[in-house]
């Protein structure tokens, strides 16, 4: 079944990144010229996806506003003779391409998030990305590889990268298989003297939809919240998750380090292009 829809849990309240995100979604702060969200939107889109639902909170309208048209400031500008920017903002979205919204009442984790679109995806594979996740330098993209290797075997995808030391902790770490070269579990946080390798789970993956229903039978996990890794790691058991290396840069875009040193990496990429 070909993939067309991704999802994209945004309801976070951005704590990290008060005052500024007192109004305004953390995932439309701009890393130079665009907001976070718009790149991770960008990247599915560049993988075939034309339905992209967005799992939002109370405070999130804005969110829909910026993937919406505006015929105001569109006016405006041609007005003013400003026509590059005037197309700029007119063309945020491919003319095929649908935004879905879906309210996540509580914050539950990123389990719970991944439910609340189960009536927008319906019975089909589909993407999740997660914005934070700032990945980089990397052709084609990561969203496009992990739909090209689900198409290959029909199972559920995970992007993967090396993480060494104390901060393989935040991550969902791969439990590997005997041979070292597959996956048979996903530990969600674990500590790092326990981790049953160096491979972190970052926030690319392709889910099949039997995903739900492992969702709704899950007890709260790490942090009181219902996670996502905590289903994987059940289909993982069963041999339908394979994972797929991240070969290019991610930032953490979720910290202000992080964000602030994609900020600068992809500003030093425009002047010297």
């Amino acid at each position: 079944m070909v993939i067309k829809k991704a999802v994209f849990p945004v309801a976070g309240f951005g704590t990290r990144f008060l005052p500024a995100t007192k109004a305004l979604p953390k995932e439309l702060l701009p890393l130079v010229e665009k907001p976070l969200i718009q790149y991770a939107v960008e990247e599915a889109i560049q993988a075939g996806i034309d339905t992209l639902i967005f799992v939002t909170g109370r405070h999130k309208r804005a969110i829909e506003d910026h993937f919406d048209i505006n015929k105001e400031l569109d006016l405006s500008l041609r007005a003013a003779g400003k026509h590059v920017q005037a197309d700029m903002v007119r063309d945020i979205l491919p003319m095929n391409v649908e935004c879905i919204f879906v309210r996540q009442a509580e914050q539950l984790g990123l389990g719970h998030a991944v439910l609340c679109a189960e009536r927008a995806v319906g019975d089909e594979p589909f993407v999740v990305l997660l914005a934070d996740d700032f990945l980089t330098d990397y052709s084609d993209g990561a969203t496009a590889d992990l739909v090209k290797a689900y198409n290959l075997s029909g199972k559920s995808q995970l992007s993967v990268m090396e993480v060494n030391g104390p901060s393989i902790s935040n991550y969902g770490v791969v439990v590997p298989t005997s041979s070292g070269d597959g996956i048979e579990g996903l530990v969600e946080k674990p500590h790092y003297k326990k981790a049953p390798s160096n491979l972190a789970s970052i926030g690319r993956y392709v889910l099949t939809p039997d995903i739900f229903k492992i969702l709704k039978k899950l007890p709260k996990g790490s942090g009181g919240e219902f996670q996502l890794a905590d289903a994987l790691n059940i289909q993982a058991k069963k041999g339908f998750v394979e994972v797929l290396r991240f070969e290019g840069i991610r930032f953490d875009c979720g910290s202000v380090e992080g964000f602030m040193s994609a900020t600068i990496h992809e500003y030093k990429k425009r002047m010297n292009s």
